[in-house]
């Protein structure tokens, strides 16, 4: 529930109760404002409460901006301010500070009281939309114009649209789909049925790609397609009508991974009707993209608080800002979603699985590449002092499980930690694609492997390429996984199914590492250690799928089929621990609400 308080007589002719009631407020009225502090006591502490001046005047998604989001305790604008429960101790601290009856400006004079407190206060930006509580009847007058002025549908609708994206989304994908926003909203729609029917469209469309016909393929695009017009919408639809929540942060990011891989493994299915086996390339587009995306997460979880932090890189990066037709060129160099998505999708529709899975590859190369490198020179240009929280942020998304802690309780670094990462990475998938299966090489190289894991993070992660570590973890252990299944399905003797399994198992694993990052990045830190050192760590489960790969090749343990049934045991185990624990966390109270990005001020 919501409570909204006026802080006097609302003025001659105003509409602001009816605007507040509109926005689902049940609304008091102070006679007085020396009132305000009783009628505050007296709402109930699960309410919402809103203080608004009896003068205030301004649009209606004015008020909405100020007084219903649900991601900040506390938030003010000219005239208005409103707590949630997490902030009603602290705005009773300040009724107490601050005499209502006499001020001019009690919602001014009592944000400013509960920002004493330590309490952060949002201050929504509004562009061209009016938010005032005018001290005289001239200025009111000029307020009543301005908001004539302005149109706030069109405000509200253009608002909802993020300001940072894609070329093929920005103009291809949400001039229409901020339509579908609002046609939601006006329905009594909410994001979260939105992100599901997104998902679901999207298995659909993977079910076309898998029948392996033409008219299945055409199918499986143009309902791609659409679930990305869905996938827009449902961000668009929140921040039309401020509908954020935890879950459906958490639903939107899990979805978007979910929806891609389902539709890799799609066309997996659909090329298998046609005799072609393109599960190496699947698997090889989800490891690509996953350890792009690791690769983001880590280089702005290391920076993102870092001082002095700049570099003659991202000097020349601003300054190409400034020249229109670079920006979305380098937007689109990157390969975001919205031109990946309509890149698989064309290309489902007009070539074959294998054409479009080595495009989709090949491009996405180009991309990691082209951001790895401007990272990289970022980074070693930069004249930087990493803080504690970098540090413990970065190696909480190493991973790391008991066999690395074991190395690094010795707190022994011999080279940096990038270049002792990278060496185990290259030994061990040097091995793996090299090295004879059913001999030792390959789990004694995972073992010294593991140990050189534990030797980079055994000091803080506070080195200029240090963010690195991730994304090399994240590499090594699903290019080993993709390496002997593809050994195992192209032996002399083929183990048939090591692909899908290993499909299977690296999802599961990718599921883990993302649950990860989005902890991280609302501020819980990482899943509890306990179910990390459970899952082995990234170093614990390369040794134990190389002891397997050596254990089962070329045996007749199990049929032959030793090694992907092995593989696809522990995926489902593997998910099965995961998942408990990440909805179990994700649906309680403690979840942060991972922000999304906010469109363009109002």
């Amino acid at each position: 529930m919501s409570t909204a308080i006026l802080t006097g007589p609302p003025v001659a002719g105003s509409s602001l109760a009816d605007d507040l009631r509109l926005l689902g407020f049940t609304v008091h009225v102070a006679n007085a404002p020396a009132e305000v502090p009783a009628l505050v006591a007296d709402t109930p502490l699960a309410d919402r409460v809103a203080l608004v001046d009896a003068r205030f005047i301004g649009h209606r998604h004015s008020l909405r901006l100020a007084l219903t989001d649900p991601r900040f305790p506390a938030a003010a604008a000219p005239g208005l301010l409103t707590v949630t429960t997490k902030a009603r101790g602290a705005l009773t601290t300040a009724l107490r500070s601050v005499d209502t009856a006499v001020s001019d400006d009690p919602t001014g004079e009592l944000a400013a009281a509960l920002e004493r407190e330590q309490l952060t206060v949002h201050r929504p930006e509004f562009g061209t939309l009016v938010a005032t509580a005018p001290a005289d009847s001239q200025e009111r007058l000029d307020a009543l114009h301005a908001v004539d002025a302005v149109d706030d549908e069109a405000v509200r609708l253009r608002s909802s649209v993020k300001s940072r994206d894609g070329f093929f989304t920005t103009h291809c994908i949400s001039p229409y789909s901020r339509y579908v926003a609002r046609w939601c909203a006006r329905r009594g729609l909410t994001p979260n049925q939105v992100t599901t029917a997104s998902l679901l469209t999207a298995l659909v469309a993977a079910g076309c790609a898998a029948t392996g016909t033409r008219p299945g393929f055409v199918a499986a695009g143009l309902l791609l397609l659409a679930s990305f017009v869905l996938d827009c919408a449902d961000g668009q639809l929140a921040r039309y009508s401020l509908q954020y929540s935890t879950l459906g942060a958490w639903l939107d990011a899990t979805f978007d991974r979910a929806k891609e891989y389902a539709y890799l493994a799609g066309l997996a299915l659909g090329a298998a009707r046609g005799g072609e086996d393109v599960w190496g390339l699947a698997l090889g587009a989800m490891v690509l993209q996953t350890v792009r995306h690791v690769i983001d997460f880590a280089f702005n979880e290391a920076n993102h608080d870092a001082t002095a932090n700049t570099s003659p890189t991202a000097s020349l990066s601003d300054r190409l800002d400034g020249v229109g037709w670079t920006v979305w060129a380098r937007r689109m160099v990157i390969l975001p979603i919205g031109e990946r998505w309509a890149l698989i999708a064309v290309l489902t529709a007009l070539t074959t699985p294998r054409v479009t899975l080595t495009v989709l590859l090949v491009a996405g190369a180009l991309a990691g590449c082209y951001t790895l490198a401007g990272r990289v020179l970022r980074s070693v240009n930069r004249r930087a002092v990493r803080t504690d929280r970098a540090a413990r942020a970065l190696w909480e998304l190493s991973g790391e499980g008991p066999l690395a802690e074991a190395a690094g309780s010795f707190r022994f670094r011999p080279a940096p930690a990038p270049v002792l990462a990278g060496a185990g990475t290259v030994a061990l998938l040097a091995t793996a694609l090299f090295a004879p299966l059913g001999g030792w090489q390959l789990p004694l190289v995972a073992l010294v492997y593991a140990v050189l894991a534990g030797l980079a993070a055994a000091r803080p992660l506070k080195g200029a390429l240090d963010w690195l570590l991730p994304p090399l973890f994240r590499t090594a252990e699903y290019l080993t996984v993709l390496l002997l299944a593809h050994r195992f399905a192209h032996a002399d003797d083929p183990v048939n199914g090591a692909l899908p399994a290993a499909f299977g198992l690296v999802s599961a694993l990718a599921y883990h590492h993302y649950d990860t990052v989005y902890r991280i990045r609302g501020g819980t830190g990482a899943p509890p250690r306990g179910l990390v050192r459970a899952t082995g760590g990234h170093e614990g489960r390369t040794v134990l799928i190389a002891v397997v790969a050596a254990a089962t090749f070329g045996t007749d343990w199990l049929d032959g089929q030793g090694f992907p049934l092995v593989i696809s045991a522990l995926a489902v185990a593997l998910a099965l621990i995961v998942l408990v624990e990440s909805i179990r966390f994700w649906m309680s109270s403690t979840a942060p609400a991972v922000h999304d990005e906010t469109g363009e001020p109002a």
